[in-house]
């Protein structure tokens, strides 16, 4: 399926340093892989943003990013993506980046925003972020599932009280119903 099948209009315009591809995942109607490959910078940010702008108007609002292609992002580019994580948790969404390079990853971290983006290993795990956290027991009795609201990760929770998050280290707690805040 070609991208203008997907969102009409989204091929009509191209840069030369950036490539998007688009793939309606099988897990949600309102879920979208967007594979980059090339550069992010001052230059094709605004590009960037207009394209994910008619996918995130098209009602794509689980947006999944590809990244292996993806070999460098420049301030402006973390700008766009910020700005599409505004627009989709508006609407109830999120996105989430899978593949990411090493020099991405270090501009991420410089910036400030590895804690402020989810991100993952793979496509599957990706799309896992946007499954419903497991019900607290409806009883109040542990032990509990719970989510990290920071970064998705699960916690066999024993007993009500605080915690860390043993992949981001958040510090959380847990009430006497098995719903997890941050602490």
């Amino acid at each position: 399926m070609s991208n203008n099948e997907i969102v009409q209009g989204f091929d009509d315009e191209k840069d030369a340093a950036l490539t998007i591809t688009l793939e309606k995942a099988r897990e949600a109607e309102e879920m979208l892989i967007v594979s980059l490959s090339g550069s992010v910078d001052p230059h094709n940010a605004p590009f960037l943003q207009k394209q994910m702008v008619k996918a995130i108007e098209k009602g794509y609002t689980k947006l999944i990013f590809h990244c292996a292609g993806l070999g460098d992002i420049s301030s402006a580019g973390i700008g766009a993506f910020s700005h599409f994580l505004n627009l989709v948790k508006a609407k109830g969404g999120d996105l989430v980046f899978f593949g990411i390079q090493p020099k991405v990853q270090g501009v991420l971290q410089v910036l400030g925003f590895a804690q402020v983006f989810t991100t993952r290993e793979t496509r599957d795990e990706s799309a896992g972020v946007f499954r419903s956290p497991p019900p607290p027991a409806p009883d109040g009795r542990f032990p509990v599932t719970a989510v990290c609201p920071a970064c998705s990760q699960t916690h066999n929770v024993m007993e009500a009280g605080r915690f860390n998050c043993s992949r981001c280290k958040t510090a959380l707690i847990t009430d006497r119903q098995g719903q997890v805040f941050l602490g």
